[in-house]
């Protein structure tokens, strides 16, 4: 009896030990695959990277755009066309020396201010109750001082005891006997002394 199950035992071992090393067979593959698919993972991220690091050192500059060279050449020309226009002889200066400037009173109650602009030198800010202008000085023949402003139409007169803003395309004043504190004296001394009249010259004649 013994040498039976003897018999029976020594024939299983070779059995068990088959069926413990099957399961440790078919696990290999499987951690063989992982570590195979791990390691593509790598390779992929890795090649991705350096296609994305590639682009970044290789980004292209575009050159600028129609847009943007249109704009930049529209500037230059706005710069030299103020420029042209704010441009001045040494006669048109030494007239924008002569200009009285600030808050010049007028009739009617009204008032013109006259401001040199900084910017632009020998041009001059006029404004009032419904109106601005930017003049610049003209020469003229009598000596009269006078400012324009081409753009609006508007001239500004003046003369030792007052002056005058026009609008020309209107053709009407838009401020009379306007009087500096300059002005303002003289007007009182050619009251006081008023200069012979042309009548009273040809009569002495």
């Amino acid at each position: 009896m013994k040498t039976l199950l003897a018999s029976a035992l020594i024939a299983l071992v070779p059995s068990l030990v088959l069926a413990q090393a099957a399961p440790t067979a078919k696990s290999a593959p499987k951690s063989s695959t992982k570590a195979a698919t791990e390691s593509k993972t790598k390779s992929v991220a890795k090649k991705a990277s350096a296609k994305g690091s590639t682009k970044t050192t290789v980004a292209k500059v575009e050159p600028p755009s129609s847009r943007v060279q249109l704009r930049s050449a529209t500037s230059q020309v706005a710069s030299g066309l103020i420029a042209a226009r704010t441009a001045v002889s040494p006669e048109e200066l030494a007239i924008a020396e002569r200009v009285y400037v600030g808050l010049i009173g007028c009739e009617l109650g009204a008032t013109v201010s006259v401001i040199a602009d900084p910017v632009a030198p020998g041009h001059f800010h006029v404004g009032g109750k419904g109106f601005k202008y930017h003049m610049a000085p003209v020469v003229t023949s009598t000596g009269t001082v006078r400012l324009e402003d081409p753009v609006g139409g508007a001239v500004w007169l003046q003369i030792a005891n007052k002056s005058m803003l026009m609008d020309q395309k209107r053709g009407q004043r838009l401020a009379d006997e306007c009087m500096s504190p300059e002005q303002t004296v003289v007007a009182e001394a050619i009251k006081k002394t008023p200069p012979p009249s042309l009548l009273d010259a040809k009569t002495t004649k």
